[in-house]
């Protein structure tokens, strides 16, 4: 960690652990029947789930579009439950941890999300001890916002001009290898923690 200053933090699969399979049964119960081939395990989903976490659609169009492809009058509650049982559960020493590295380094979050799941997980995860989403990081960037995705060097060029972040300063965090190399090919340093990984062994110094 020596000479990093910044840290770009991913939420799915680094903070928050995803449970991809509940996910697709959920939509398969509900007549969606290629659901399996369009939400992804790697690092962006595909179709109107891309569409959804792009911003290039609106929730109301994705609950319209689900319905027609179910071909049942699916309620919006119903929908939105099945997509978000892709969100496990956020540990509360992550939320501690974050806690403490926003007093060493900028931290950032960086995620491929989209509405639904993101007004969820600020909801029910980041409201830890009365904080918000915003308590725990200088700046939040989220795909469906910023109409761009990882590992698309755009998204990362944005953040690094926009947080006016030097890319060798910088260290992405993020559990997709084609996002890390993303990353370092524009001189950021970065590192990829396995599923349910306790990362906080990057920085021993903050571990009680």
């Amino acid at each position: 960690m020596e000479g990093v200053k910044n840290l770009i933090i991913d939420l799915g699969g680094v903070l928050v652990n995803l449970t991809r399979n509940r996910c697709v049964e959920a939509f398969e119960g509900l007549g969606m029947t290629n659901v399996r081939e369009l939400i992804s395990n790697t690092y962006r989903q595909k179709d109107l789930f891309e569409r959804l976490e792009m911003g290039t659609i609106s929730v109301r169009q994705f609950h319209e579009e689900i319905r027609e492809r179910s071909g049942r009058a699916l309620t919006d509650e119903q929908i939105d439950a099945a997509w978000i049982a892709m969100l496990g559960d956020l540990p509360e020493n992550k939320l501690r941890l974050l806690l403490k590295l926003r007093e060493r380094y900028a931290t950032f979050l960086l995620s491929n999300t989209n509405e639904i799941h993101w007004n969820w997980v600020e909801e029910r995860f980041f409201s830890y001890q009365g904080l918000f989403a915003r308590d725990f990081f200088r700046k939040i960037y989220l795909s469906y916002e910023l109409h761009m995705q990882k590992p698309d060097p755009c998204i990362f060029t944005y953040v690094l001009n926009d947080a006016s972040l030097l890319p060798e300063e910088t260290m992405l965090i993020d559990d997709a290898s084609v996002n890390c190399r993303a990353a370092e090919e524009l001189g950021m340093r970065s590192y990829m923690p396995q599923p349910g990984e306790d990362w906080s062994h990057l920085f021993p110094e903050l571990v009680d």
